[in-house]
């Protein structure tokens, strides 16, 4: 029996499918607009995390209550004599003995020790451990070894632990520990928007633990056969890194469970924004504002970084404690996970899994699941293998190469025959030169032409004298001094230094222009990268120019803002700055156009490494060129980084000498990027072989 039509089973009316699809129009519009509200707000804030973390932590670092101990016969009138003279920068101790102090700075719970003589021969000892921090060992042994001279007494320093020669700057285990945390978080967002349903507890845990083996196996790879920055310990270097990959993953597990999306966001303010200068690692905690203190205690990147370091240098000392907080952190946040799972099914038993948001990490249509599933694994392994390959490569021997020195004597000929000589005993450290007098030395030195000039003594100046210029690079200062300090003291004549550009107080480091070139080309490169997921309908370039125009503008006012009134570490310059970062950003975001024109999201692996990991160690800023390998030196002169880091300096420091040239940089980056990006638009289709969103428009 066939049942009649009902008045309910009537088709809809014309003004029935009319509403409807009014409706449908206003949700399609909303969406996009949200779409686009998002291709900014994301990179907006990812940016400005970044910079104010790094900036307000680290502009300039200070001690601040770093822990010292002192023993010996009148150790109380000494540490009160130390806290008078430097007042909270130091937080003293008195140890019962001298092996008591020992123990104290190898177990990193002092960053130094003095043990007073008990005898008549005047010798104080200063106990430092290099390798808990090369920069806090060097900055504590001089102000204990001042306050002894001070004394009246003879410092003689001992490094309890020094840093091995194949890692003299004790920065292996930075990048080791840096490699790990992305390692552990970077693809908990690629599986949430590409593949939810990895993310199930039962099928994530077993792909974590085979990741995080894979992961460990690969930094300790770079770190070991390929670059000999870490040797021996290779079953514990492999544990602690599969623990901390294994324990971050973890964690993200939990936020991408509680937060969704923006769990990246927190993410990488624990594990990068905090958690780096927190580590320890790059810098003293005890130089930093008093919260890294206590972050140190418990961030993943604190003790995945002292547990390699106890491995490595202090024969396990501390190393359990370590391990402790990252096995307690993995475990609290699998538990977690599986309440905040237990809670939902409870709450909706029948609740759909997550759905994709991104269908592909390629142009086009997405690949089959295999195909698919290796893509997500092979972008954090090849971004984590550039990461460590080219930049503790670069980075973590330094020493000076062919590094340019001006000399002066008397006459011409006597300069030659100084070069000569010390070119024997110092064959390929230094680019000797000279210079016909102290007027022209001053001049190479202030515009960057050379790294110091060395001035012999003459009749009317009896001592040998070293021109620097601290706000070209601390490092090259640092090691010029170092040096030509020893050449004079063997040539037994007296040297007084000479500072052409003195840092601000407000950057005592010099990495300030390093943080704002940093903000300008990472707002480059993510407007794009997120764009092209987010928004893939504004990609076209008549209309994604207009809105590269008006971020750009906006986002250098932004660095600036970030830099100046909020963190205080610039005063001034806001119109060149914010013209320079401009055209850094614009030229930045073209050039990342063309790769997600022709790899979709996996154009980050490219620019990445083209824009990051070889512009930074490119850049002059970290380290001086002069003291990495030769291929940087010829990318310094070419990379938008590396401008970018220079026009913020000449900007800074040097009345804007050099802008001109960088500029000249970023707008060939920028037109030639432009030039290419109408080349494929032409022959390919365009904003559709965007990685594009699940159900997104065209």
């Amino acid at each position: 029996m066939t049942a009649s039509p009902t008045e309910t089973d009537s088709p809809p009316t014309d003004a029935e499918l009319d509403e409807a699809g009014r409706e449908e129009a206003a949700r399609a519009k909303k969406e996009k607009i949200g779409r686009i509200a998002g291709m900014f707000i994301f990179p907006f804030l990812m940016v400005s995390m970044m910079i104010t973390g790094y900036l307000a932590a680290m502009h300039a670092p200070a001690p601040n209550n770093m822990p010292v101990a002192v023993t010996g016969p009148g150790a109380a009138e000494f540490a009160t004599a130390l806290e008078t003279d430097q007042g909270e920068a130091v937080d003293v101790r008195i140890a019962g003995s001298d092996a008591e102090a020992r123990e104290l700075v190898f177990a990193r719970e002092v960053s130094g020790a003095v043990a007073l003589p008990a005898g008549p021969d005047g010798t104080a000892a200063v106990y430092t451990a290099g390798a808990a921090g090369a920069s806090q060992s060097a900055g504590i042994g001089q102000v204990l070894s001042a306050q002894v001279i001070a004394e009246n007494l003879r410092p003689h320093t001992e490094d309890l632990a020094p840093l091995p020669a194949h890692d003299t700057a004790g920065l292996a285990v930075m990048f080791m520990t840096t490699a790990l945390m992305l390692a552990g978080y970077m693809p908990l967002s690629l599986m949430l928007s590409s593949a939810p349903e990895l993310l199930r507890f039962r099928r994530f845990v077993p792909l974590l633990a085979g990741w995080a083996a894979l992961m460990a196996g690969l930094v300790w790879t770079v770190a070991d056969p390929i670059l000999g920055a870490v040797e021996g310990h290779t079953a514990q270097v492999l544990g602690i890194g599969w623990l901390a990959v294994f324990a971050v993953g973890s964690v993200q597990l939990f936020l991408t469970r509680i937060l969704g999306p923006m769990a990246v966001l927190v993410g990488m303010l624990f594990l990068m924004v905090l958690g780096v200068p927190a580590s320890n690692l790059g810098m003293s905690v005890y130089t930093l504002p008093s919260l890294y203190p206590v972050l140190h205690g418990f961030l993943p990147a604190s003790a995945t970084g002292e547990a390699l370091r106890s491995i490595l240098f202090f024969g396990g000392n501390g190393l359990a404690g370590h391990l402790a907080v990252l096995a307690a952190g993995a475990g609290i946040a699998l538990l977690a996970t599986l309440g905040v799972d237990a809670v939902k099914r409870r709450r909706d038993p029948d609740a759909a899994p997550p759905a994709r948001t991104v269908e592909s990490l390629l142009p086009g249509p997405r690949p089959r699941a295999r195909v698919h599933y290796a893509l997500l694994a092979f972008f954090p392994f090849a971004m984590v293998g550039m990461m460590m390959t080219t930049m503790l490569g670069a980075m973590y021997q330094p020493a000076p190469d062919e590094m340019p020195v001006a000399i002066v004597a008397a006459t011409p000929e006597m300069a030659d025959q100084v070069v000569q000589g010390l070119d024997q005993n110092m064959a390929g450290l230094f680019d000797l030169r000279g210079a016909a007098d102290s007027d022209e030395a001053r001049e190479l030195v202030r515009d960057r032409t050379v790294s110091a000039a060395y001035i012999l003594p003459s009749a009317q100046t009896p001592h040998a004298t070293l021109i620097t210029n601290e706000a070209a690079g601390m490092s090259q200062q640092q090691v010029v001094q170092t040096v030509f300090g020893q050449v004079a003291a063997g040539q037994q004549l007296p040297m007084e230094t000479e500072n052409i550009t003195a840092l601000a107080d407000t950057d005592s480091m010099g990495t300030v222009s390093m943080y704002l070139a940093m903000g300008w080309i990472m707002a480059g490169f993510m407007i794009i990268i997120v764009g092209a997921t987010a928004a893939p309908m504004v990609m076209g370039l008549r209309t994604l120019l207009p809105l590269l125009a008006g971020w750009s503008v906006a986002m250098s006012a932004v660095v600036w803002l970030i830099a100046g009134p909020l963190v205080g570490a610039v005063h001034g310059h806001f119109l060149p700055l914010l013209g320079v970062g401009t055209v850094a950003i614009f030229s930045t975001a073209l050039f990342t156009t063309i790769f997600v024109r022709l790899l979709g999201m996996l154009a980050v692996l490219p620019v990445i490494a083209v824009l990051m990991f070889l512009g930074v160690p490119a850049s002059n800023g970290a380290m001086s060129i002069y003291m990495e390998p030769g291929m940087f030196r010829v990318l310094h002169d070419v990379l938008p980084m590396p401008a970018a880091v220079e026009s913020v300096r000449s900007i800074l420091y040097f009345d804007a000498d050099t802008v001109g040239t960088h500029l000249t940089t970023f707008a060939l980056w920028g037109v030639v990027s432009l030039v290419v990006v109408v080349l494929i638009d032409r022959f390919r289709p365009r904003w559709t072989d965007a990685p594009r969103p699940v159900g997104a428009e065209s």
